[in-house]
């Protein structure tokens, strides 16, 4: 397949069922994890439909790797009705007390 023209590559690939698509305008792509997600900017994207079953190639520009705090919503109830705060209140105070319960109601309480 060395150096066969585009034409003759796309003709072939049509004959053997194959369809591939550049996604344009995705701006990046997140894959999520237990307590981190990887953050894919910028990425070229291919679609590719091989018999009916979908394949997507993603080439990033550049790679962000975040941790993730998951609070659980009981949490927040505790805090809420400890506190005596709103929702996103209490959610805020959690996230910077990394989630620890205790210490968020403490800050919020000025204890």
């Amino acid at each position: 397949m060395m150096g066969m023209n585009p034409r003759q590559m796309k003709k072939l690939m049509r004959q053997l069922g194959i369809k591939m698509e550049e996604l344009e305008g995705v701006k990046e792509v997140v894959l999520r994890f237990e307590g981190k997600e990887i953050v894919l900017k910028e990425p070229a994207v291919t679609v590719m439909v091989v018999q009916g079953e979908k394949t997507y190639q993603i080439v990033p520009g550049s790679e962000e790797v975040r941790e993730v705090l998951e609070i659980p919503e009981e949490d927040v109830q505790l805090v809420m009705e400890q506190a005596g705060v709103d929702r996103e209140t209490a959610l805020k105070a959690l996230k910077e007390t990394k989630g620890d319960i205790a210490e968020a109601i403490l800050k919020l309480t000025g204890e």
